[in-house]
């Protein structure tokens, strides 16, 4: 009499790896059919008189940097929403002097430049929730966005009778994701800190100087290193 038997993939190789179960989507951090409204403001002002540093020499100058961004989403299922981002940013240079000096033969010297450009943004977001632990209070986030961006600006140099103006108008489409953690402070508000966006970035640029000579410029990047200097800190509502 012939005996016949089947064995597990597991009898037959006890070491087999096996799949583990970590459970990190089970904890409900933000449930489905909330809202979120939201957004982050940021401004830096600089301002030289007869600065020097190192091979920098006698730079005069100000300006600032302005960006508003602020979005709108929904959570479709728990822990994950979709949603639209908007973005303003204004960005000014009045450099009055400014000399590079690296040598007897070789010396650089800037004055009367101006800068002053105006940006706007417009993004959609997928972002995903998993709460550290079992906290509802303290969790990470990633947002992956695609954003088109249209920006005006205009460059210049010299004044009165050489003066060299040049506007430009650019065009930039990106891809790209921004991790970050929340933290709530009360039941329906949150502090965010997030990461410049990472991914990769496509670019298109117009100018034309005096009203008269054109050119173009046209430029494909990847980022995926993370910028301590360009952390963002914001405030969300959950509605």
């Amino acid at each position: 009499m012939l005996a016949m038997s089947v064995l597990s993939a597991s009898a037959i190789n006890p070491h087999r790896v096996q799949r583990i179960d970590r459970e990190t989507q089970k904890y409900v951090f933000i449930p489905k059919g909330q809202w979120m409204v939201g957004g982050t403001v940021s401004y830096t002002e600089h301002n030289e008189d007869n600065l020097n540093f190192t091979v920098l020499k006698n730079i005069t100058g100000e300006g600032y940097d302005f960006k508003v961004s602020p979005f709108v989403g929904y959570f479709f299922s728990n822990n994950l929403a979709a949603g639209v981002r908007f973005a303003y940013n204004r960005t000014y240079l009045d450099l009055g002097n400014f000399d590079l000096n690296l040598g007897e033969d070789f010396n650089i010297n800037l004055e009367d430049v101006y800068y002053l450009e105006h940006k706007y943004e417009a993004s959609g977001f997928f972002r995903s929730y998993m709460p550290i632990g079992k906290s509802k209070i303290f969790g990470f986030f990633n947002e992956i966005r695609l954003t088109y961006g249209y920006a005006e600006g205009k460059n210049s140099t010299g004044s009165g009778t050489q003066y060299d103006g040049t506007y430009q108008t650019v065009n930039n489409l990106e891809i790209g994701f921004a991790p970050g953690i929340t933290a709530f402070v009360t039941d329906f508000a949150a502090v965010e800190v997030s990461m410049g966006v990472m991914g990769f970035d496509f670019k298109w640029v117009d100018q034309k100087t005096n009203q008269v000579e054109t050119g173009k410029r046209r430029t494909s990047s990847g980022n995926f290193k993370i910028n301590l200097f360009s952390v963002n800190i914001g405030m969300t509502f959950y509605l």
